[in-house]
């Protein structure tokens, strides 16, 4: 007979435990806590700083503050500089080293013009300098590059397809590396007279350096083919530049053992397992069990709730892999294939409503999902919360969730019932957070 547990007490109102959980798991994700524990030699020459992504301009604004604070003569300020390119919205003001922003998920003149200045910035540094380079995610469209005989036009159009196909973003950045002229390795080639050191803020399953931001900085194991089988295998319709440059051989990216990688470092400051384990501490700090279900957990978002539904009724009704109380944390980077237009939302609002769905009018359950960054896809939220009152609202409002699940426009959803997640940019970036508490 199956085991059937009584409603566990907590020790505050659930969605408050769930925003303690996210604020921790946010903490843990911030760079600027690592920065100052990987600083590197001075140079004889200058430092430059470069880089891209959603958290770069945040790091380059801590490099600089503990750069000048630990070396803090006038003379080596005056030799630190440099470009950093981040998304709209997400600057930090820095005193010698310029930031600008530019359009993401889909890139635009800004980021090209960015990246143009960027890798000649590493091209004219010499062997006496130190280039410094910030990736953070959202850096495959910040650093938008075309290879020779692609327009920009044609790399938008390209980015649109690939976010609408529900390609992984390992796949999506095998494609986009092998359409650049920057990235999977070509910014280090640029800059392979200085010594080079590359901060990371992991926002991809794995943590693989080569998949973070397309790589620019490190060398690329993946090929032209690879891209092209991508293409082939989610139906897209490249250019004809972009077909032509994928059967150029000529134009592979930087391969590992090159010689433009030798004794540069890469640096890890932040990665998703991070935030996983301080919200699990966070959460044991408030009596509940903690069950980490993985920090690189990928798929059709929708189908990944399905999966964490069915992990949390069996907490609820076994007892099982943990007793009640209990939170569910998870990471990675789900997908949503998107099929229809004038739908809203990213992937985490897709996640809860689907979970929602789910769970319905089910008590003891209340959860939430972010991304990391703030900005779940293109909309202002950072994701949605739940508790056992939505469903009920959305029954009171006569909202038809299926209905908008199958439009994916899961932010117009959590916008009706008044259960967006809005923080703002929060300057860093270690893919989705979920959190599920089953009690």
């Amino acid at each position: 007979m199956p085991m059937t547990l009584q409603p566990a007490s907590l020790s505050a109102a659930p969605r408050d435990i769930l925003h303690k959980i996210m604020t921790a798991a946010l903490r843990a994700a911030d760079p600027a806590v690592q920065i100052p524990r990987n600083m590197p030699k001075v140079p004889r020459g200058k430092t430059i700083v470069i880089g891209a992504g959603k958290a770069s301009a945040h790091m380059a604004r801590s490099f600089e503050a503990c750069w000048i604070r630990e070396n803090g003569s006038d003379d080596i300020a005056n030799r630190l500089g440099g470009l950093v390119v981040t998304r709209y919205g997400h600057a930090a003001p820095c005193e010698h080293i310029e930031i600008v922003e530019a359009s993401h998920p889909v890139p635009d003149a800004a980021g090209q013009k960015a990246a143009e200045r960027i890798l000649e910035i590493a091209q004219n540094a010499g062997p006496d300098d130190l280039i410094i380079c910030m990736i953070s995610g959202g850096g495959s469209a910040l650093l938008a590059l075309p290879a020779p005989g692609i327009s920009l036009e044609d790399k938008q159009a390209i980015s649109k397809a690939l976010l609408k196909s529900g390609a992984t973003i390992s796949e999506m950045n095998c494609v986009r590396k092998h359409l650049s002229a920057i990235k999977g390795g070509r910014l280090a080639l640029a800059g392979s007279r200085a010594k080079m050191v590359t901060y990371l803020v992991s926002d991809v399953p794995g943590d693989d350096p080569a998949i973070i931001a397309s790589g620019p900085t490190v060398p690329d194991p993946t090929t032209q083919k690879d891209a092209l089988a991508i293409i082939k295998r989610y139906g897209i319709t490249l250019p004809a530049g972009a077909q032509k440059l994928l059967a150029n051989t000529d134009h592979e990216t930087i391969k590992p053992g090159h010689d433009c990688f030798t004794g540069n470092d890469v640096i890890m400051l932040s990665r998703p397992q991070d935030s996983l384990l301080a919200a699990a501490d966070a959460a044991r700090d408030m009596g509940l069990n903690t069950v980490i279900l993985g920090d690189a957990i990928e798929g059709e978002s929708r189908e990944i709730a399905k999966m964490h539904a069915g992990i949390a009724r069996q907490v609820a009704t076994h007892g099982q892999p943990s007793q009640k109380p209990c939170i569910l944390l998870s990471g990675g980077e789900t997908t949503v294939t998107v099929r229809g237009d004038g739908g809203r939302g990213g992937r985490n609002a897709e996640f809860m409503l689907s979970l929602l769905l789910q769970l319905r009018d089910e008590a003891g359950f209340a959860a939430l999902a972010i991304d990391t960054d703030g900005i779940d896809g293109s909309e202002d939220n950072a994701g949605a919360i739940m508790d056992g009152d939505s469903w009920q609202k959305a029954i009171t409002g006569n909202i038809d969730l299926a209905d908008y699940l199958d439009r994916n426009d899961a932010y117009s959803a959590f916008e009706k019932l008044d259960d967006l997640i809005v923080t703002g940019p929060t300057l860093t970036n270690v893919n989705d957070f979920r959190a599920i508490l089953i009690y």
